[in-house]
């Protein structure tokens, strides 16, 4: 990592709020807090993969780049495809699924057809990776078009570009080139028109690499938070998969600061992330905490599960599941610990037991209650059992829909009884109990003859 680079990035490292940060303000002038990408140059092994962040700062919410919708105003056509919203993945109703929006910058009415391929695009790049492959089935997408006068970003090629974007997306936020900010209010009045958002992905129309974290859960929107990226920029889109582990998984940033003064050793209480602990691999599992049910095991990042020293920005004192997840380096997969902490964020917001037959009247004999399940890629899949009054029914586990008639209630039996369908992910990629008691979903009909 360049020098110049580090001393701008470290200046404004979490733990370090501006003083315009603190308390509540005009949206203009209220600061935020943003996850600085990696540097692009600075590789830190033989494969070319780069450290995933470098830090964090603080920067206004509401102030887009230089150009930000101040010139000329749409015309009528342009208006009308203003804040169009597309379907682009449908699994399922927006209650029980995961609700991605992405919105463009930078984007003009004629090229709206290129914000849609872009936006499948770097849905396939997050979907490329675990645990995302195997659970793409617990996710709808959105798409909502933001139409711009200018096309491409502020800041792109050079600082003294300016656009005029929908967004206001800019590159040199906060005087760092690879940090592609946004206006909050702006994509929040586009994400609105979505039905629902768990999960924004703001796409710029760029090639430059670059983006952004901005990880703190909507108060009014209720998504877990927004991720910037360049839309033509591979590493980019690596860079929101990263932001996604923060938003999603509660995970801890795993890199650190070689020679940075106050990051030389940690010595504060033990952290709430998953992924990052003072303790040593014997000292977890003799406490049976954090991430000691995995200690040993192969991971999918390389390497075994322990207690690798170095993580949350410090050198000393927090340790890491791994040498290098992508929580530390672009380009690698979530470590074990890791992928348990997404899927556990996954089911936060997703449901996998929707009935498709009301819950809410009493079947008979000629009805039949039906539920949809949805399939995950791959071998494993969900197990779905049905039970009566609590007696597990075992012949039909399996079944998606099951008959009244099939139960062979006693015609001469007056009293309602209990139906019920459970689904359950057996997932072996989770191993703590109270993330998996979460991977359950069941639905219930009061039946009679």
């Amino acid at each position: 990592m360049a020098a110049a680079v580090v001393v701008v990035a470290m200046t404004a490292l979490v733990g370090v709020p501006s003083p315009a940060s603190a308390g509540a303000g005009p949206e203009a002038t209220r600061q935020v807090k943003v996850e600085i990408p990696g540097d692009e140059h600075a590789k830190i092994d033989q494969h070319g993969h780069h450290e995933a962040g470098s830090g964090y700062t603080w920067v206004p919410s509401a102030k887009g780049g230089p150009g930000a919708r101040t010139a000329a105003p749409l015309s009528a056509a342009e208006t009308r495809a203003d804040g169009d919203v597309t379907k682009v993945i449908d699994n399922g109703p927006t209650a029980d699924r995961l609700d991605v929006v992405i919105v463009g910058d930078g984007y003009s009415a004629a090229e709206l057809d290129q914000f849609h391929i872009d936006a499948k695009e770097k849905w396939a790049e997050v979907t490329a990776v675990e645990p995302y492959t195997s659970y793409q089935n617990l996710f709808n997408v959105w798409t909502v078009d933001a139409v711009s006068n200018d096309s491409g970003v502020s800041g792109d090629p050079g600082q003294d570009v300016v656009k005029d974007t929908a967004l206001g997306s800019y590159f040199w936020c906060d005087g760092i080139e690879r940090l592609l900010c946004i206006d909050e209010q702006k994509v929040d009045s586009y994400v609105a028109k979505a039905p629902e958002a768990d999960l924004v992905i703001v796409v710029a129309n760029s090639t430059k690499y670059g983006g952004a974290g901005y990880n703190t859960p909507s108060k009014t929107l209720g998504y877990e938070g927004i991720s910037t990226a360049s839309a033509h920029n591979a590493q980019s889109g690596q860079v929101a998969i990263h932001e996604t582990g923060h938003s999603l998984g509660k995970l801890a940033d795993e890199y650190f600061y070689p020679g940075y003064p106050g990051y030389e050793r940690y010595t504060g209480a033990e952290p709430e992330e998953s992924n990052i602990s003072t303790l040593s691999a014997d000292a977890m599992a003799a406490r049976q905490t954090k991430w000691y049910r995995w200690l040993g095991e192969t991971s999918p990042d390389g390497g075994t599960i322990g207690s690798y020293q170095g993580g949350g920005y410090y050198l000393a004192g927090l340790n890491r599941p791994t040498d290098g997840s992508i929580m530390r380096v672009l380009g690698k997969p979530f470590n074990l610990p890791g992928r348990e902490a997404m899927i556990a964020g996954f089911y936060r917001h997703a449901s996998i037991a929707t009935p498709l037959t009301s819950t809410d009247r009493t079947l008979r004999q000629r009805d039949t209650a039906r539920v949809e399940v949805p399939r995950l890629a791959g071998k494993q899949q969900l197990d779905i059992q049905w039970y009566l009054d609590g007696k597990s029914l075992t012949a039909q586990a399996g079944r998606t829909a099951l008959p009244v008639a099939a139960l062979h209630l006693d015609s001469r039996d007056v009293r309602s009884h209990r139906l019920t369908v459970v689904v359950t992910d057996r997932t072996d990629a989770v191993r703590d109990p109270a993330i998996a008691a979460t991977l359950q979903d069941e639905q219930s009909w009061t039946v009679r003859h």
